[in-house]
């Protein structure tokens, strides 16, 4: 699922096998999850419940919620996760948005 992106990897990790939405995507093992994704291109993490606009990290340190991603049955913010072998990432939907653990 690699698309144009505009960031580069710096460092070049070994490289574990994750999903978003049920594709295969192969991450930097041990990278910030929200950077990783960025780098593979992509750009949507969620969209706003309101005017379903799209969001994605923004500032990359916890607390804006805009990276937020449900791993393991819980919302999360992409951004404070680093990447390992067997991720199962979902995009939200809208209505779990509210719900986030950090």
């Amino acid at each position: 699922m690699k698309t144009a992106s505009t960031f580069r990897e710096l460092t070049r990790e070994p490289r574990v096998e994750v999903t978003l939405d049920g594709e295969k995507l192969c991450l930097p093992d041990g990278a910030n999850l929200a950077a990783a994704l960025l780098v593979a291109g992509v750009t949507t993490f969620r969209k706003t419940p309101v005017s379903d606009t799209p969001r994605g990290p923004f500032c990359m340190m916890g607390t804006c919620f805009d990276c937020l991603v449900e791993i393991d049955g819980v919302a999360r913010q992409a951004c404070m996760l680093n990447v390992r072998a067997g991720l199962a990432i979902i995009r939200l939907p809208d209505a779990q948005v509210p719900n986030a653990e950090t």
